[in-house]
């Protein structure tokens, strides 16, 4: 709710397609961190995009205001709809709806109506984070937090005035509202962010609320015979008591072995179960099997760690993203959607090219400050690779030790992006390959220490650890970029870090970009592709209309 992030399973039997954002490798929005937000009056209209250099060309955000959560995208007659945290009003956090846009290939959208206001007793004070769900007629529900007069989370239903209508238009609310109310013993301001809800055995529905019980970050489950009257079940979906409160819950299966998307209430031995939660900051994930005849949830092992200036707007989306399970079933796995690449235009391609230690090469012939680029490297003698020490277990804080500037041997290496021809600006997205006592380990680095000469923006350094052998297999990145914001894939999406960025010089065509080598050792860029991208196509057919009742 508010500040926070989360995603929602599209449903029902599609590809798990979310918007995503990652920083710690797992998927969450990310807002304009450490940026002033001007001043911004209803009337005005926003500046021109030629005075916006921070405004992206192919990610979905608004035409003004503020957004964060994404909620509850889905498939319905067709059309792909995409809800999310929304000021009406202004650029700044409040007055909090529920935005909606549809789309037909998840790249141009077309927005429309906004879906929920804020305008009962019980939702007052915002229509927070939830979710979609379909229903086994067909029909679309949504789950939604309210906040109502006092400051109180609850659980509210709405549902389409018109099913047949495959933009849905208007959105009613239950006059049953609020559906769930926090229960004994639960902070009434710790209560909130429903999932999609999925059938059991039983012909039951269930769903999870974020919640804190007895000072532990819980998903409270709730079960459902008709999907509006709720009843509690006698204990949590899960809970961990290294944590505090968790928010914005998702529980969702991923098939073994393949890339097809499930339905929410598949079933069966092929199959793991996500669940995912926000705490301290960040999104993490976790996987186990799921009992839907018990609702027992077992896990190996603990979460996994997920881990500038507007005018006139704040917010964005990142490109939708497919999930699957990686080969050794241990992790999830992200790539963008495919849909992204009829934006290709303009390409660059070469291969087998030698980038020896200490030098760079500028990828010209493409627009670096809106790009698509996908490179491979390859290299040798990696007994020469720098010894890791066992002790050193946290890629963050390697990251942090090793950054963009501190040559070792194999490594770093990898993209500068928005840089400035002079380098005192750019972002380094990076690998370096280390030698344990057995093996190897390639980690991946995001650096944004040099981003910007403006002095009040994020210039953290990200990082993971990504799990291929690089003597076996090349290290390859995919990087998105688009102006202020850079989404890169190592290993075919097996870590994912996603930065805002704000630099001063290095924007439209002063953006410059280059691969680099660092390291003492020299390398092979086996094939570097890379495109210009189109601008996505962002249109809106609001109407003004009076709330309905």
């Amino acid at each position: 709710m508010g500040f926070k992030f989360n995603i929602k399973l599209l449903s029902p039997k599609l590809l798990i397609k979310i918007y995503v954002v990652c920083v710690f490798c797992f998927c969450y929005l990310l807002n304009s961190h450490g940026a002033q937000v001007a001043a911004f009056k209803d009337h005005r209209l926003p500046p021109k995009v030629s005075q916006q250099p921070y405004r992206t060309a192919y990610h979905f955000q608004p035409p003004k205001n503020w957004m964060n959560d994404p909620n509850g995208p889905m498939s319905y007659k067709g059309v792909y709809h995409f809800f999310y945290q929304y000021n009406p009003y202004g650029p700044l956090w409040g007055n909090i709806s529920w935005g909606h846009a549809i789309s037909y290939d998840l790249i141009n959208w077309v927005h429309v109506d906004i879906a929920l206001s804020p305008n009962k007793p019980y939702d007052i004070n915002g229509c927070f984070s939830g979710s979609t769900t379909i229903l086994p007629n067909g029909e679309p529900a949504i789950l939604y937090t309210g906040v109502d007069t006092n400051g109180h989370q609850a659980t509210n239903l709405a549902f389409p005035r018109n099913v047949s209508d495959p933009l849905l238009n208007v959105w009613v609310k239950s006059p049953r509202n609020p559906i769930l109310s926090p229960p004994d013993g639960v902070d009434p301001e710790m209560y909130r962010d429903p999932s999609t809800g999925w059938l059991g055995p039983d012909g039951e529905w269930r769903f999870v609320i974020g919640s804190q019980v007895d000072n532990q970050g819980s998903a409270i489950l709730y079960k459902s015979k008709d999907f509006s009257t709720w009843v509690r079940s006698s204990s949590p979906l899960h809970f961990s008591n290294k944590t505090k409160m968790w928010e914005c819950p998702d529980f969702y299966p991923v098939v073994v072995d393949g890339k097809k998307g499930l339905d929410a209430s598949a079933q069966g031995k092929n199959i793991k179960h996500v669940l995912k939660a926000s705490f301290n900051n960040s999104d993490y994930y976790v996987l186990g099997n799921y009992d839907p005849k018990t609702d027992q949830y077992d896990t190996d092992v603990d979460f996994l760690d997920s881990k500038a200036s507007f005018r006139g707007w704040s917010g964005l989306q990142t490109i939708p993203r497919s999930i699957w399970l990686s080969k050794s079933g241990d992790q999830l796995v992200q790539w963008p959607v495919k849909e992204l690449e009829k934006l290709r235009t303009q390409k660059v391609h070469f291969e087998n090219k030698e980038l020896k230690g200490g030098s760079m090469i500028e990828i010209s012939g493409i627009t670096a400050s809106q790009a698509d680029v996908e490179i491979a490297f390859s290299l040798s003698n990696l007994e020469e690779a720098e010894q890791l020490s066992a002790e050193v277990v946290d890629p963050q804080i390697l990251c942090r030790q090793k950054n963009a500037s501190t040559s070792g041997k194999f490594g770093p290496f990898g993209l500068l992006v928005l840089a400035s021809k002079d380098l005192n600006e750019h972002t380094a997205v990076f690998f370096r390959v280390f030698k344990t006592a057995d093996s190897f380990r390639v980690l991946m680095c995001a650096d944004q220490s040099r981003s910007s000469v403006r002095p009040k923006v994020d210039k953290s350094i990200y990082g993971a650890f990504l799990a291929l052998d690089p003597r076996n297999e090349k290290i390859s990145l995919r990087t998105l970029i688009d102006h202020s914001i850079v989404e890169s894939f190592g290993g075919g999406g097996l870590v994912c870090i996603t930065a805002r960025v704000y630099p001063e010089m290095a924007v439209e065509e002063n953006a410059h970009l280059y691969a680099f080598n660092n390291g003492s050792q020299s390398l092979s860029i086996s094939s570097l592709s890379g495109w210009s991208m189109k601008k996505a196509q962002v249109v809106s057919i609001r109407k003004r209309r009076k709330p309905i009742k």
